[in-house]
């Protein structure tokens, strides 16, 4: 990533989301939410951005999608490769950077993203290159936090504790309706949106932070920079576990989502 002004960001960024796989399960329904949402058919040349474990690739594959899977973290990638080999599914992953795509311009029929580009240090380059490597009349679809709900205000907290370097972009902004109207601009039409929630199980709001300790890069990154202050751990913890409280409801984590569907112009 030479000249790349976040590159220590993304090698830190790699190494945090390497022990994400345990949440996949929890995105598997919303995996096949946005590839029906998507509209993904089979023959089309499909590529999942961040893709992680490959659960949006795997689906879109076993309705016959021709698919290719990106992601910064090889962790990760490593279990993509395995849930595509159990599947039968005949998937290109490699290790890549949404601010970079190694593909050449109007490659793919559809570009998707599952909680993953949103992550990328600027929204604009982001954006430019899923569009860039979509072919015209191609479609885009993602799926994001929004700012206002769970998993948005959770990665505000973060960024209380942890600020992000200077020029980051928020993650949550990309759930924000407003905002992803201004970053596809001119160059995307019929712009949808539709809202869904996932849903996860927990004993406790506290049984739910555990798991997220240990799994979210940027909760874990706070939780390792407080070890040496124990009395902000310890409000930190406390405030996320307030906050997770508000949406559980008869040990279900409510965590809502809004997908993002649009076409790409000539």
């Amino acid at each position: 990533m030479t000249g790349d002004p976040f590159a220590h960001l993304k090698a830190v960024q790699r190494e945090a989301w390497a022990a994400f796989s345990p949440q996949a399960t929890f995105t598997v329904p919303p995996a096949a939410s946005l590839v029906a949402f998507a509209g993904v058919r089979s023959g089309d040349l499909v590529l999942d951005v961040a893709c992680g474990t490959g659960v949006v690739a795997v689906t879109a594959a076993r309705i016959g999608a021709r698919v290719r899977g990106l992601d910064l973290a090889p962790a990760l990638l490593t279990d993509a490769r395995k849930n595509a080999a159990l599947a039968a599914s005949d998937i290109d992953f490699v290790e890549g950077d949404v601010e970079a795509l190694p593909y050449p311009d109007a490659t793919f029929d559809v570009v998707l993203s599952q909680f993953g580009h949103m992550f990328a240090p600027r929204p604009e380059v982001a954006m430019s290159e899923m569009l860039r490597v979509l072919k015209s009349g191609g479609r885009i679809a993602f799926s994001t936090w929004p700012p206002e709900l769970l998993v948005g205000r959770m990665f505000a907290l973060v960024a209380r504790y942890q600020p992000p370097p200077a020029g980051v972009a928020p993650p949550g902004e990309w759930g924000d309706p407003t905002v992803v109207l201004q970053r596809l601009a001119s160059s995307a039409r019929d712009v949808e949106f539709h809202r869904e929630t996932m849903t996860a199980p927990a004993l406790s709001p506290q049984h739910y932070r555990s798991g997220l300790e240990v799994t979210i890069g940027p909760i874990a990154k706070v939780v390792a920079a407080l070890s040496s202050d124990p009395d902000r751990l310890v409000k930190f913890r406390a405030e996320l576990d307030a906050l997770i409280d508000k949406y559980s409801s008869r040990n279900l984590v409510q965590q809502s989502y809004l997908m993002t569907r649009a076409i790409k112009r000539a």
